[in-house]
């Protein structure tokens, strides 16, 4: 790996979403992260297609443990001692109880970056509730943020839930404790919760709600689609072309482009909102997506076509940039940022469960024998494990 996380090693202990998808960014990075699967989902066969569906495992290795197994938590913590940092998105207390905890790992490695990930915490009165990425950003106050005008709120898919206010938040945490161990020489634990993730993330709206600059009636401001030119707006072939004139010379811009008379109704007047919003939608419906893109190129209306998965990798830009790459017949976001000394580069394709056990486990230092011992006691299945006897 050549990324500027490169000779870093993160035990990442499987979950699903802002886990995994921290873990990722960590690997796409540069650094060695070994992922821990449960060992009833092993498998002993060669690669299969089943391990495209998992693009956020991608970068790493998979060895498969059995955390139940009295031996299981031996596993994890031989590793933490050969680790710089460890991923777990158990509730709180399940890691303690499994053995495996920040206090025991701690102890085998002072210098131990130890990152949590959970919905509400590792406290509080909702430390123990269940939830899912909808729930904590609408108990953060951003859901309430988000919608159309007379509208319910709309469920931002899982992005800033999950990902934003989970996986990326926790993934910054422990790098700024890696940062901070350069000085003190001492680990510590990264409690990261997607509520606070979701909520700071919003923390300009916060600012805007409580001094007036904000509506607080969703679709009623100039980016939550209530401005008339900051919205998406239907084509003549049922595609859709995004707006975002927000600044003066912006918008005259985008008039001109649309072929509207400059005599318009007075923008800052929200009375004409509605009206404006006619116009536009009337003159974009005049011509299709990729007509009005080809217009606009080279001039300055803040406009762009939606694209779908599938058109966004080929896009002029993307291809030029390289911003997206495809392994193993799957075209997918390349590592971000980019570096100019470390380029981060994508790494291993998904891996099946189980798939690199006794290969991952002997390149970290553990013996044979101690592999074997475990594999005895099926503490760890999977790959490459297996007894010669």
């Amino acid at each position: 790996m050549t990324g500027p996380l490169a000779g870093f090693r993160v035990v990442e202990v499987g979950s699903i979403g802002p886990g995994p998808f921290c873990a990722m960014l960590l690997a796409d990075l540069g650094a060695e992260v070994l992922r821990l699967d449960r060992a009833e989902g092993a498998v002993l066969v060669g690669p299969s297609a089943d391990f495209r569906t998992e693009l956020l495992h991608r970068g790493r290795r998979s060895v498969a443990v059995d955390l139940k197994n009295p031996d299981g938590a031996s596993v994890v913590l031989d590793l933490v001692e050969r680790a710089d940092a460890l991923v777990e998105g158990f509730r709180p207390g399940v890691a303690e109880r499994l053995g495996i905890g920040p206090d025991v790992c701690l102890a085998r490695n002072p210098a131990l970056v130890y990152g949590r990930m959970t919905g509400f915490g590792q406290d509080g009165p909702l430390a123990q509730a269940v939830g899912h990425d909808l729930n904590y950003v609408a108990l953060s106050g951003t859901l309430s943020l988000i919608g159309r005008h007379g509208q319910p709120p709309t469920p931002p898919l899982s992005l800033i839930g999950d990902f934003a206010g989970g996986g990326s938040l926790l993934a910054l945490g422990i790098l700024a404790a890696l940062l901070e161990r350069q000085r003190s020489g001492r680990g510590q634990v990264v409690d990261a919760a997607m509520v606070e993730g979701s909520a700071l993330l919003s923390t300009a709206f916060f600012g805007f709600a409580q001094t007036g600059a904000w509506n607080r009636e969703r679709g009623a401001n100039l980016v939550d689609s209530g401005a008339p030119f900051y919205d998406v707006y239907e084509t003549a072939d049922g595609k859709w072309l995004s707006l975002a004139a927000l600044e003066r010379r912006f918008y005259d811009d985008l008039v001109d482009l649309l072929g509207l008379p400059a005599d318009l109704p007075d923008r800052d007047d929200r009375r004409t909102w509605p009206r404006l919003r006619k116009l536009f939608a009337d003159a974009v419906r005049t011509r299709t997506r990729d007509e009005w893109a080809a217009l606009a190129e080279g001039r300055g209306p803040c406009v762009a076509p939606v694209l779908d998965v599938d058109e966004a990798p080929r896009h002029p830009h993307s291809l030029a940039r390289k911003s997206f790459v495809e392994q193993d017949g799957l075209v997918q976001p390349a590592p971000a940022p980019k570096f100019s000394r470390t380029p981060a580069q994508l790494g291993r394709r998904p891996p099946l469960p189980g798939e690199h056990t006794g290969e991952a486990l002997r390149d970290w230092g553990v013996t044979a024998e101690r592999v074997e011992q475990w594999w005895r006691s099926g503490a760890i299945a999977g790959e490459g494990v297996a007894c010669t006897d």
